[in-house]
Parts: structure tokens; C-alpha cells; sequence
């Protein structure tokens, strides 16, 4: 009775001990980690003196100690080829190895602790395989203290089902890193993808307006200096926000965009700042805001006219400070952040009527761009058509060649109100509907096809066509003074008293125009994709 007591006392340690393994094996953040607390489990539960765990690795095909207890920092770097030594022997064949007095096995090499120095005592040696898919992946390899009754059979079938385990663990950790570098390699290809996408010089259009706009990115790119893009709806003020973004220092970390207008009141402050567990009436868990995820980024938000004005205050601060805190909460949170803004709306006017703070304005206004409208940029109507139907064509399988002059006429004289969205709409409407290799006028819609539809008939008195022949004028020449009168004056051969009464009288915003003085040489994008 008391010999079986002692045989299910034994028992039920080895359970235990394995039990410890399995946890600390499944709880340990990475593979040194988990191979680390195998060997400290071994120490309490088996008694070993010294232990190692060593791993094959390819490029060379060597092995290498991987984890190791009671063994010196220079032993660490101990090498062995597939059968050399016994190491080598027991992860080339796949069989334990038991030495029970080590000190004169010759076939121990020593490499990573000398045991026959003077005054280290006997041990007893015991390595087991280590194998995942049936491959040899490496040994256990412990000493312990030598005795004369050992059950070295009982323990090497111990170890053995630790090197299972570790196998299995192995296992779990390299498809977890060949996974992690597969994600890793895919998101360096698409941040590739993105950079080439919103590169400067695949922006479509060669005309004037939009040359000012390039060299306008390409002065602010490289600083983190706050941007704000104005435009009418369907201009392309995002694909600016990009194109800064991704020729920016700050290309490889985040680009987190926020539709102002398209979230409720409500919602808008805790989607830019997060909200702490409980701060409102379904708040179950901790969230992040926009700001905390675009950290060492740049966040775009687009409509910033839309926001509320609670909503103004708080966004005032961060840009001031560079501090904020979540919803519900009371820790000041840092922001690092490149804040881009857009917006379609007078901000000028909001601000007379009180629904756009002027220290707001003034703060996003640091740095601003102003994105034509297509109807004054008609060079770029026929570059940005074709590219959009190559783009269509290629999406939808068709086999355009052309579009045909009648049609070319139709795309030139419409007035595009809603702009390039509505060109790309109209475009990809057109090679959806057109049954041939030639987009022909019938394939456009309707309002492209007469004058009265598309508002190009002529309407106006003669007074009326003179004056607004006369505020193109101005706009011309201001645009070419970056918004200077005085210089907009003598370009017109007037003066500068004429000139701002003409301002006055059409209402025109010469300010839209300023911006910093254009480089001596600057860099024309070429003609090309998006």
C-alpha cells in the first residue's frame, strides 16, 4: 500500500508539472519566452542543474542554443551541425540519449558548458528530440544530479512529452509568424500601392489652375504645417489630402479620414476623441478616436464647416496645445497629428453668422489651396476624360478605343456642375451603355446633348456678357498675382483703385488666391493616371 501511495504521489506531480509546462508554454507573448519558463518549470519540478533547448535553423542548417538555464552568456552561442556530437546525433536521428555519468561521455562536445573543469560535480545527461510535422526541429538537453537509482527511463519518457509539447508550441509559433510577415509584406505592398497611386505626378491635368495646385503640394508636402483645401463638391479635395500625405515625412504611418458632415452632432466629438467605458448610455467598452489612431500620421477632415460649435472649441485646443481627452474621461491624451481640412462651404460667411469661429478659421487657414472647378480648367476635360475611360473600360471588360468628336464637342461645351465626379460618372455611364468600339454623343446623357439642357446656350444681354468677360479678366490676373491687386493692376495696365472696385462689384475673393511665392524651378507633374 504505502509503495502504491508513493506511485500515484509521483504521478500526480508528473501531472501537475506537465499541466505548469502546458500553461506557462500557452501564456508566454513569444517562443524565447515560452522556451524560458519550460526550462525554470523543469528546475522545480524535475531538479535539473542545467538545461537547454536547442533549435535547428536554416541559412546555414545549424543548431543553435535557443533557450538556456545554469549555462554562461558565452555558451550561448554554441553551434552544432546535424550529427555532430550528441546533439547533433539526436536531432539527426529522432532518438533520446542518455549519459548517466557525463563528465567522461567523449561523445559530449561541451561547447555550451565544460563540464569536466575541476570542481564541477557529476551529472547525469539526458537529450530528447524535438520534432514538429514529424521534421526534426531540435532537442531538449537537461543535466542532472547524478545518482546511482535514477529512473532515467521514467524521465526521458517525462522529457519526451515536454519535447511534444514544445514541438507543438514551435509549431504554433511559426505559423503565427509566417502569418504575421505574410500581413507585414501585404501591407507594404498596398502602402506601396497607395504612394504610387497619390503620387504627385499621377494627378491628371496640365492646365494652369492646376499647375498652381501642384506647386502648392509640393511647398507644403514636406512639413507638417496645417493645410486647408477649398473647392467646390466633387473638385478632388481628397485626392489633394493624399497626394500631401503620401509625399509627406509622414507617409508611412496612418491617414485616418473624418466625414464631418456625413455623422450626426452627437457623434461627431467622440469619433475625432474616443470615449472611456461608461461615458454615455451604451459606451460597454473603452473606444479610440480618430486622433489617437492617425498618431504620427495625418488626419483628413473633410467638410470641417459642418462641425458644431462644442465640437469647434474642443478641435480649437488640440490644434493650440496638441492636447485632448476622450469623452468621459479626465487623462490629457498627446496628439501627434498633421490635420488636413477641407471643406465646399463659405467659411467667410459662416463666420458673419456666427457658425464658424474666426480662431478656428484662422488656425486651419494657415496653409490653404484652392481646387479649381472643372468648367475653369477645360484642358484638363478631354486628359481626364480619356483616363477615365481607359479606367472604365479595363473594370467593366469593354473594348473602347475612342471617343468620337461630336461627343468630344458635347464633354467640352457642358458646364460640369458637379464637376470631376460628375465627368467620371458621365463616362463610366457612357462605356456602360455604348454596345461599340466608339463613344458616340447618344451614349451621354441627356443634358449633355443640348445647349438649353446643359446650360451653354446663350441667355445673357450684351451688358451682362461684357461684365462677365470683364471678372474673368480679374480672375486671371489675380490668380497669376497670388491675390496681390497691385500687381493685378499692372498686369491689366489699370490701376490699383479700379481694380478693387471691380473686386467689390463682382464679389470676387481675392484672398482664395494668396499663397506662398512659387518655387524658381518648379517640377510639372506629367500627364498620367488619376
Amino acid at each position: 500500500m504505502p509503495k502504491r501511495a508513493n506511485v500515484a504521489r509521483d504521478d500526480l506531480r508528473t501531472l501537475s508539472a506537465l499541466a505548469e509546462i502546458g500553461a506557462a508554454l500557452a501564456s508566454a507573448p513569444d517562443l524565447r519566452s515560452a522556451l524560458e519558463r519550460t526550462l525554470e518549470k523543469l528546475e522545480a519540478s524535475l531538479g535539473i542543474v542545467r538545461g537547454a533547448i536547442f533549435l535547428v535553423h536554416e541559412e546555414p542548417r545549424e543548431i543553435h542554443v535557443d533557450a538556456a538555464l545554469g549555462i554562461p552568456s558565452e555558451g550561448l552561442r554554441a553551434r552544432y551541425q546535424p550529427g555532430e556530437g550528441i546533439i547533433g546525433r539526436v536531432v539527426q536521428s529522432g532518438r533520446p540519449v542518455v549519459v548517466p555519468a557525463s563528465g567522461s561521455e567523449p561523445l559530449l562536445m561541451n561547447r555550451a558548458f565544460q563540464r569536466r573543469r575541476s570542481g564541477v560535480p557529476e551529472a547525469s545527461f539526458i537529450c530528447v528530440p524535438i520534432t514538429v510535422d514529424r521534421k526534426p526541429a531540435g532537442a531538449l538537453a537537461v543535466d542532472l544530479p547524478f545518482s546511482e537509482g535514477r529512473d532515467f527511463q521514467g524521465e526521458t519518457h517525462f522529457l519526451s512529452v515536454v519535447a511534444a509539447m514544445l514541438g507543438q508550441s514551435l509549431r504554433a509559433h511559426r505559423a503565427i509568424e509566417d502569418e504575421r510577415n505574410r500581413l507585414l509584406a501585404e501591407n507594404k505592398n498596398l502602402r506601396s500601392e497607395l504612394e504610387e497611386r497619390y503620387d504627385l505626378s499621377n494627378i491628371v491635368g496640365t492646365s494652369g489652375p492646376m499647375r498652381q495646385v501642384y506647386e502648392q503640394i509640393a511647398q507644403v508636402a514636406q512639413t507638417s504645417t496645417t493645410v486647408l483645401i477649398r473647392g467646390e463638391s466633387g473638385t478632388g479635395k481628397e485626392l489633394i489630402a493624399h497626394a500631401i500625405h503620401y509625399n509627406s515625412p509622414r507617409a508611412e504611418k496612418p491617414f485616418v479620414k473624418v466625414s464631418c458632415a456625413a455623422l450626426p452632432d452627437t457623434l461627431i466629438e467622440s469619433e475625432l476623441f474616443g470615449y472611456e467605458k461608461g461615458a454615455f448610455t451604451g459606451a460597454e467598452a473603452r473606444k479610440r478616436g480618430r486622433f489617437e489612431l492617425a498618431h504620427g500620421g495625418t488626419l483628413f477632415l473633410d467638410e470641417v464647416g459642418e462641425l458644431n460649435l462644442p465640437t469647434q472649441v474642443k478641435l480649437l485646443r488640440v490644434l493650440q496645445e496638441g492636447e485632448f481627452e476622450k469623452l468621459g474621461g479626465t487623462e490629457t491624451l498627446k496628439a501627434d497629428v498633421r490635420l488636413i481640412a477641407a471643406t465646399n462651404r463659405d467659411l467667410e460667411a459662416a463666420m458673419a453668422e456666427r457658425q464658424f469661429r474666426e480662431d478656428l478659421y484662422y488656425r486651419l487657414n494657415v496653409f490653404s489651396i484652392f481646387v479649381p472647378p472643372l468648367r475653369d480648367r477645360k484642358p484638363d476635360v478631354m486628359l481626364l476624360a480619356d483616363h477615365f475611360l481607359i479606367k472604365y473600360t479595363r473594370q467593366h471588360n469593354k473594348r473602347i478605343k475612342r471617343i468620337a468628336t461630336p461627343a468630344i464637342d458635347m464633354l467640352m461645351s457642358y458646364h460640369w456642375p458637379g464637376n470631376v465626379r460628375e465627368l467620371e460618372n458621365t463616362i463610366e455611364r457612357a462605356v456602360l451603355t455604348c454596345d461599340s468600339q466608339v463613344i458616340h454623343g447618344h451614349h451621354l446623357p441627356p443634358a449633355l446633348q443640348t445647349a438649353e439642357a446643359s446650360g451653354t446656350a446663350v441667355q445673357s444681354s450684351l451688358s451682362d456678357a461684357v461684365g462677365q468677360y470683364e471678372k474673368d479678366l480679374i480672375l486671371d490676373a489675380l490668380k497669376s498675382a497670388r491675390g496681390n491687386r497691385a500687381k493685378a493692376a499692372r498686369l491689366l495696365g489699370t490701376t490699383e483703385r479700379i481694380v478693387g472696385y471691380k473686386v467689390r462689384k463682382y464679389g470676387i475673393e481675392a484672398s482664395r488666391f494668396r499663397g506662398a511665392p512659387a518655387p524658381a524651378a518648379p517640377r510639372w507633374p506629367r500627364t498620367g493616371t488619376r
